[in-house]
C-alpha cells in the first residue's frame, strides 16, 4: 500500500497532538507502519501547531514533503490558508469552521486577513467544513472539540470506527473516555450528514 500522508494544523491548545496520537495509534492497530512528527512553534501562546502522520506498508520518514498531504485537517480557518502548500494535488481538506485570532495579529505584528472566506473558497473549492466547537458545546464539553474533529477525520480514512475507538480507549484516561467517544461519534455523524 502506498504511504498515506495526513497533516493536522491549528493553534496551541486545540488538542492537535492528542488527535494525531490517536490517528497514529489507529493506523498501528490496523497493522500499518506509522511515523509521526510534530512542530509546536509557540504552541503555549496560541501559535501554530502542526502534526503529521504517515502510514503505509513501510514508511521511512516522519516528514511529509510540501505538496504531498493526501488529507489536510485544519482545526481553525486561518491555519488552513497558512498551510495550503502542504496539500497534494487532488488531496482532501477538512476545516473546523471557527476563527481564532492568531497572536501575531492580536499583538499587531501582522494585519488580520479580511477576505478569509473568499480565499478559502478559492484555494479549497472541495473542502469539507464542520463547526466542531459548536458540536462539543452542545455535548457539554468544549474541550472535546478535538475528538469531534477526530470523528470527522475517521470518515475520511480507511480505518473502521471501532479501531479508532480502541485507540482512544488506549490513549485517553478512563475518566474522560465516555465524553470523548460521544464527541467522536458526533463528529462522524456531522460529517456524514453534510456530504456534498
Amino acid at each position: 500500500m502506498k504511504t498515506v500522508n495526513i497533516s493536522l494544523v491549528g493553534v496551541g491548545g486545540q488538542g492537535i497532538l492528542l488527535t494525531s496520537d490517536i490517528l497514529a495509534k489507529t493506523a498501528a492497530l490496523d497493522g500499518f507502519d506509522v511515523k509521526k512528527s510534530e512542530i509546536h512553534g509557540m504552541a503555549q501562546r496560541g501559535g501554530s501547531v502542526i502534526s503529521q502522520v504517515r502510514f503505509g506498508s513501510k514508511v521511512y520518514s516522519p516528514i511529509i514533503p510540501d505538496g504531498a498531504s493526501d488529507l489536510l485537517v485544519s482545526f481553525e480557518r486561518l491555519e488552513a490558508l497558512r498551510w495550503r502548500h502542504l496539500l497534494a494535488p487532488g488531496g482532501k481538506v477538512l476545516v473546523n469552521d471557527i476563527n481564532l485570532t492568531p497572536v501575531t495579529v492580536s499583538s499587531g505584528q501582522q494585519p488580520a486577513v479580511t477576505d478569509l472566506t473568499e480565499r478559502l473558497a478559492a484555494e479549497y473549492p472541495g473542502a469539507r467544513y464542520l463547526n466542531a466547537q459548536e458540536i462539543a458545546e452542545a455535548l457539554g464539553n468544549i474541550r472535546a472539540m478535538n475528538m469531534v474533529i477526530a470523528g470527522a477525520v475517521s470518515t475520511l480514512t480507511p480505518f473502521r470506527a471501532e479501531v479508532w475507538r480502541q485507540a482512544m480507549r488506549e490513549r485517553i484516561p478512563a475518566a474522560f473516555i465516555d465524553m470523548n467517544l460521544r464527541a467522536f461519534d458526533a463528529g462522524r455523524t456531522a460529517l456524514a450528514g453534510n456530504e456534498e
